[in-house]
C-alpha cells in the first residue's frame, strides 16, 4: 500500500508518479502548452503545467488537487506537448496513487435514500470497484 504525506521524502510521490506513468517530468519545461489546449482548464485548480512543476518540487498538493480527477484523458495535451510528455498518464497515474491510500470521500451507507435514488449506477459500481482491487 502507498502511502505519502507531505512529511515524507518529496521526492517519493514524483518517483511513483513517474513509475506509474512512465514520463520523465524533468524534461517539461513549462512552456504551458498543455494548459493552453486543455478543454477543461478553466475547471482546474492546479492546470497540468503546474501539476507537473509541484511534483518537481516536492510539493505534494497535487494529489488533495480536483485536477487531477477533471482531467478527461482526451490526450490533446500528449498531442501538443513539445517533449512528448503524455500528461494524461500523468493525472492518471495520480488518480492511481490517491485511490490506493484508500480513502473514501463518499460514505455510500450514509447517502439519504433520495440522493442514492438519483446517483447513477455506474457511479455506484465505481465506488465499490475500488474497495475490491
Amino acid at each position: 500500500m502507498i502511502k505519502i504525506t507531505a512529511r515524507e521524502q518529496p521526492n517519493e510521490l514524483l518517483h511513483k508518479v513517474e513509475e506509474l506513468s512512465g514520463q520523465n517530468l524533468f524534461t517539461c519545461y513549462q512552456c504551458g502548452t498543455c494548459s493552453a489546449g486543455c478543454p477543461f482548464a478553466g475547471e482546474m485548480d492546479l492546470l497540468p503545467e503546474q501539476i507537473i512543476r509541484h511534483l518537481t518540487m516536492g510539493i505534494n498538493d497535487v494529489l488533495t488537487s480536483k485536477s487531477i480527477w477533471i482531467c478527461a484523458s482526451c490526450y490533446l495535451c500528449a498531442e501538443r506537448c513539445p517533449r512528448d510528455i503524455n500528461m494524461a498518464k500523468v493525472m492518471e497515474a495520480l488518480r492511481q496513487v490517491q485511490l490506493r491510500r484508500n480513502i473514501d470521500h463518499v460514505q455510500i451507507a450514509h447517502l439519504p435514500p433520495e440522493v442514492l435514488g438519483a446517483v447513477p449506477p455506474m457511479a455506484l459500481v465505481a465506488n465499490f470497484r475500488k474497495n475490491t482491487g
